[in-house]
């Protein structure tokens, strides 16, 4: 299995309360496996609140819905041995 590297990292979001965010980090290879989003070292999972999905193979996308005070921190995106924040 090829090393799958981050080819294009995520970007810092300022958002007012209430908002939706979405945040995009571009990996090299299609069908990536061992991917984690992480909110301030909380892994974050598929849910109404947290949408995990990939576009185009390549592009993994984190949307934070209805953000509140208590979101504000940093989010990880981890695959393999490769991070990236914002």
């Amino acid at each position: 299995e090829p090393d799958v590297t981050i080819v294009s990292g995520l970007k810092d979001m300022v958002v007012f309360e209430g908002d939706d965010v979405t945040f995009r980090c571009q990996v090299s290879h299609e069908n990536a496996r061992d991917i984690e989003w992480k909110l301030q070292d909380v892994a974050l999972q598929n849910n109404e609140m947290n949408e995990i999905s990939v576009e185009k193979g390549k592009i993994h996308t984190l949307t934070l819905r209805k953000v509140t005070e208590q979101d504000v921190g940093t989010i990880t995106f981890r695959v393999g041995p490769h991070t990236s924040t914002a």
